[in-house]
């Protein structure tokens, strides 16, 4: 693990949209009007084929970050394709950012200087959901058990190991040791695998003293499709060595009695 992180000097944020239309415009539009001294670079990748996104300006208008647009001619799964767009990336730090985001002020300063901090090795946002409830962004390890406790007893989570993908940032060096996601997750369960393995490698993940709207839509409980590729995802992460070492992990905290979560 590197003993010291350089001071920040460029940010690269990766969006991916399947058919998410008029969001990614206000997400867009949110980005330059509060992150434009923040942020480097964006890359969009539209995942679905002939998908179309209004960009005010095109490409090439004016946007305080470099705007990259890429277009996918067969749909690629949430992992694949935030690697390819974070892939040789120069800067400093990388950002995995839900196109069903809003922002309300600039969230990246305070991230990115977060993830700058030693042994720091990704920093995520407090997510709440439009009326300001804070969201579940923050789980325990996904054991049988676990989700059992929680999906059909209603119980609450009792420590914390890991954090959604909406929005994580990490530097670079963290990104590309870690090999970024982990593509035979196709859907689901990325953001489970990437945070035990940044967490085995030696690295914290810390909570930035920020937070964000997350529009969040579970479609695996209204589509049997996403719910197949969520119970997929789940018994690969059962039978991964990285799950059975995450497994020996503390938490990265424990939740207090009492606290309430969307």
């Amino acid at each position: 693990m590197d003993s010291e992180i350089t001071i920040p000097r460029h940010l690269v944020v990766s969006i991916v949209s399947h058919g998410h239309g008029a969001s990614v415009t206000d997400l867009l539009n949110d980005l330059k009007h509060f992150s434009g001294p923040s942020i480097h670079r964006v890359v969009l990748t539209l995942n679905k084929p002939l998908e179309e996104v209004s960009l005010p300006g095109g490409p090439d208008g004016h946007w305080p970050f470099e705007l990259e647009v890429r277009r996918n001619e067969s749909p690629l799964g949430f992992g694949e394709n935030h690697n390819r767009a974070l892939s040789g990336a120069m800067e400093d730090f990388v950002c995995v950012l839900n196109p069903d985001i809003r922002l309300n002020a600039d969230p990246f300063a305070a991230l990115v200087a977060t993830a700058a901090q030693s042994g720091v090795g990704c920093a995520y946002p407090v997510q709440v959901d439009e009326t300001g409830r804070v969201q579940d962004s923050e789980r325990a390890l996904p054991t049988p058990v676990a989700l059992w406790q929680r999906r059909v007893q209603g119980q609450s989570e009792k420590r914390l190991d890991w954090v959604n993908g909406a929005c994580l940032v990490l530097p670079a060096s963290v990104w590309r040791q870690v090999r970024g996601f982990d593509e035979r997750y196709f859907m689901y369960c990325e953001d489970v695998d990437l945070s035990l393995r940044i967490r085995l490698a030696g690295w914290r993940i810390v909570r930035a003293p920020v937070q964000l709207i997350h529009a969040a839509q579970r479609a695996s409980g209204r589509s049997l499709s996403h719910l197949a590729w969520h119970v997929a995802s789940l018994l690969r992460l059962w039978t991964s060595s990285v799950y059975r070492r995450a497994r020996q992990l503390p938490p990265m905290a424990s939740i207090p009695a009492g606290a309430e979560r969307t």
